[in-house]
């Protein structure tokens, strides 16, 4: 008899968790009713169900114990209670990993999977497959086959999900029952289809040409299944964005086509959350206005057409609704609209539980909503830094308050008043917490840098810091206090306004380096790899905090990473530390036979060609593979490091190790004509043997550019002028140019930023509308270490005219900058 518990039941406490105090001990010691004949199924039930309760509230069972549990309830089998079979199913898929000698029930998992009770034999297969090794599964192979193909839906749905997870197991085993699994996709039952579909897919996705023809297959054939659709879409849509396929593209019509598909899953997406938004279901209308929310933030005007509909859940009783409308209209609304919805929210804030209104969560929106309005519209700066002195005057949050201190220190010094700031940003000092009160030392010490007047003032107060009981903070005001007093800008940008921009996991590896191998020279900074994270100005308003509040493992970069792959490899040791890695170039079509990319590896004096290749021949196996290059400068090429072999589907790197040109410093372009060389030999599809004798082949590749940006690594200015000043003017050089075939400053901006391969700095890559002239900042660092700053006046008449002046601490640089922009 069941207990209907009502709600004055579960108020009171009666309706709790019937097992919240089970203890494990006792549940093994019950257990052993599993031996008792005759076996009571009804007992042994609920025994079951207190054990996978145990293990889902994260219990430990040792080894021995659950292994224990486990051979005592294997004599479960001899009942043939339906139930409890199917809870044997669960418990076996719970105790897999943790259990020895699991494999005792594999013969009853098969008898089961193989029998007449349709109702044991899909979980049977789901069982089995969780705890059958790459030595069992080929024992496994001719029933799996037979249940892919299965008559009966569940059956095959679970010999089908159960194939997927195997995939990762043993590829080559389960790639062998791709027709078993070509004949069930055409099954009726929709989850069927889906399920094959699925299990196709992950068989044939490292093939680009076989998705192409599987994806051409079904779009043509048609699917009764629109879950199947919704996998197709998202194949198609992975497929058009790695081969950059356009609205021509047969893939995208058949996207396209699914827009006008009658089944409410694949229908014109507004159109069906609009009919949500006013469905009796909270959760329908919920889940309506939050997706129709996240939409808006991209294609406000794609969803004007629900404005009507959002307009009615203003007023709905489930809060989260009436807020995500809200919230949603803002985006799509007019400007009276606007005015309106504002009134409204007045009356919502009042309702928002001060969890919200004074969590870190709805304050560092705040902060972040008011940056952002600072950083797009320059006029709003004085308001908005004004706003965030009162922010921080009652923040307890130590992230937000060195964030704003950061801000502060970059943009208030520039503002017509800046001694306004020092106040709030000394009271820091006096009350906040270390990590607080170091951003606040440093913020002092931009004020006094950029501000001749203020600079005794915040002398005095950094003399003051270095009395704190913190060690960063004494050791801030110390450092800024040693370079302030100095009085030259050059020290200035290097140490206060721009600093360093190396990788830490490379300075920590150098250092290391340094001290194995003693050495009379000083450590040279130039031997550290450049940080590679994509910079943005965003991103460097997180303020530096005191070290200990630092994580303790900074994870390593691609740079880093690439940088110990090719210190591996012997060819390439004594080329020094790595100084850039460029972004993949593709060296072929997206459905030919071998697919290669190529990554261009630059150090001080050498390139490095990493060719990545994939040979999509089933019926080939590809040896000593490596990659010729013919270059159309003075580039020497060195050494070639093969790779050994090429399965079908399984990527491989070559190397080709080339030598820039010492006797002319500006040859920083040239093209290099690519062949793939290799051995080949035949294999069987199926087995993948190879034959015994093969055959020299090759294959012509694209062609390759190195180009001057390949030469550049991109580094942040957070100060352009003190970096400006810092290079200084003795290598300065300034010519003037037409751009002809540009149209808009805009597009010129875009261009030199792609072609020169160096950092916007200041937000220069802006271009405020309706301007005739604009000046874009560009920073970055040459080949061996060398700064080099870019000054680009554009003005715009019947083209673009382009005044260029470059510094840098070395002349060849400069005249390389030059010599490619010409």
């Amino acid at each position: 008899m069941i207990k209907k518990f009502d709600k004055k039941d579960e108020e009171s406490g009666s309706g709790s968790n019937p097992f919240q105090h089970l203890e494990k001990s006792a549940v093994l010691q019950e257990a052993r009713i599993f031996n008792e004949t005759p076996i009571n199924p009804r007992r042994c039930l609920h025994i079951l169900t207190k054990i996978i309760y145990l293990l889902n509230q994260g219990e430990h069972f040792g080894t021995t114990e659950a292994t224990e549990a486990f051979f005592a309830m294997t004599r479960l089998f001899q009942s043939n209670d339906q139930t409890l079979r199917r809870m044997c199913y669960l418990t076996i898929k719970e105790m897999a990993n943790i259990s020895e000698d699991v494999i005792i029930v594999t013969s009853s998992l098969t008898k089961d999977m193989t029998g007449k009770e349709d109702v044991y034999r899909g979980p049977a297969i789901r069982a089995l497959c969780r705890i059958t090794d790459t030595t069992m599964l080929q024992a496994i192979e001719r029933y799996m086959k037979q249940a892919i193909v299965d008559k009966v839906p569940s059956v095959s749905s679970s010999a089908l999900v159960s194939s997927l997870h195997m995939v990762k197991m043993s590829y080559d085993v389960v790639k062998r029952w791709v027709n078993e699994a070509q004949e069930a996709a055409s099954s009726d039952n929709i989850m069927v289809q889906y399920h094959a579909l699925g299990l196709l897919y992950h068989l044939r996705k490292n093939d680009r040409l076989a998705v192409t023809k599987m994806l051409n297959k079904f779009t043509k054939s048609g699917l009764k299944s629109p879950f199947a659709y919704c996998m197709l879409i998202r194949i198609a849509s992975k497929l058009l964005d790695e081969t950059e396929g356009g609205h021509d593209s047969p893939l995208f019509d058949f996207i396209e086509s699914c827009l006008r598909n009658k089944n409410e899953m694949l229908a014109p997406a507004v159109s069906v959350l609009q009919l949500f938004c006013s469905s009796p279901k909270a959760a329908l209308r919920y889940a309506a206005v939050r997706t129709l929310n996240k939409v808006a933030m991209k294609h406000p005007s794609a969803v004007t057409a629900c404005n009507l509909d959002l307009e009615n859940l203003i007023t709905d009783s489930n809060r989260s609704i009436a807020t995500l409308a809200i919230t949603t209209l803002l985006k799509t609304g007019s400007e009276s609209s606007v005015d309106r919805l504002m009134k409204q929210i007045s009356s919502f804030v009042s309702e928002i539980s001060d969890e919200f209104k004074g969590g870190f969560e709805y304050k560092r929106a705040i902060v972040d909503c008011i940056i952002s309005i600072i950083e797009e519209n320059p006029e709003s700066k004085e308001t908005g830094l004004a706003h965030l002195c009162e922010f921080i005057e009652d923040c307890e949050h130590t992230v937000l308050a060195t964030k704003i201190l950061h801000l502060m220190g970059k943009e208030g010094p520039r503002t017509p008043q800046p001694s306004k700031y020092i106040r709030f940003i000394f009271n820091r000092v006096v009350l906040e917490s270390e990590a607080v009160r170091a951003a606040a030392v440093s913020a002092l010490a931009k004020f006094g840098a950029q501000n001749d007047d203020l600079l005794p003032s915040v002398l005095v107060l950094l003399q003051r810091c270095m009395m704190d009981s913190d060690d960063e903070v004494r050791d801030r005001a110390t450092f800024y206090m040693n370079v302030l007093q100095q009085k030259q800008k050059a020290l200035n940008a290097a140490y206060i306004f721009n600093g360093l921009s190396v990788s830490i996991p490379g300075l920590e590896k150098s250092l290391h380096q340094y001290t194995l191998e003693p050495s009379e020279k000083p450590f040279d900074m130039k031997t550290v790899p450049l940080a590679t994270a994509p910079i943005t100005e965003q991103k460097t308003e997180i303020a530096p905090v005191a070290t200990s509040k630092l994580p303790e493992k900074l994870a390593p970069s691609r740079q880093d990473i690439y940088q110990e792959q090719l210190a591996a490899i012997p060819e390439f040791q004594g080329l020094g530390p790595l100084f850039k890695s460029s972004e993949p170039v593709q060296l072929t079509e997206a459905e030919t036979e071998y697919v290669v990319r190529c990554i261009k590896h630059t150090f001080a004096g050498h390139m490095v060609f990493q060719f990545d290749c994939t040979n999509t021949l089933n019926d080939q196996l590809l040896q000593k593979v490596v990659v010729q290059m013919e270059p159309s400068e003075a580039y020497e090429v060195v050494h070639c490091v093969p790779a050994p072999s090429l399965p079908y589907s399984q990527p491989g790197s070559c190397y080709t190790l080339i030598r820039l040109p010492d006797d002319d410093p500006t040859a920083v372009s040239c093209t290099f004509s690519c062949t793939m060389k290799y051995l080949v030999r035949d294999c069987d599809p199926n087995t993948g043997e190879p034959d015994d004798d093969g055959y020299d082949d090759e294959y012509v590749l694209e062609d390759l550019e190195v180009t001057v940006a390949d030469h550049i690594q991109k580094v942040l200015k957070p100060n352009f002028g003190a970096a400006w000043e810092e290079v200084g003017d003795e290598f300065e050089k300034e010519e003037t140019f037409a751009l002809a075939s540009v149209r808009t400053l805009d597009e010129a901006v875009g261009n030199i930023i792609n072609f020169l391969g160096m950092q916007p700095c200041e937000r220069s890559d802006k271009v405020p509308e309706n301007k005739n002239s604009h000046v874009l900042f560009l920073a970055g660092v040459f080949r061996g270490g060398h700064d080099v700053l870019v000054r680009a006046r554009l003005a715009l008449a019947d083209g673009v005219t382009m005044q260029v002046t470059v510094r840098s601490g070395d002349e060849n640089v400069v005249d390389v900058i030059l010599a490619s922009v010409g």
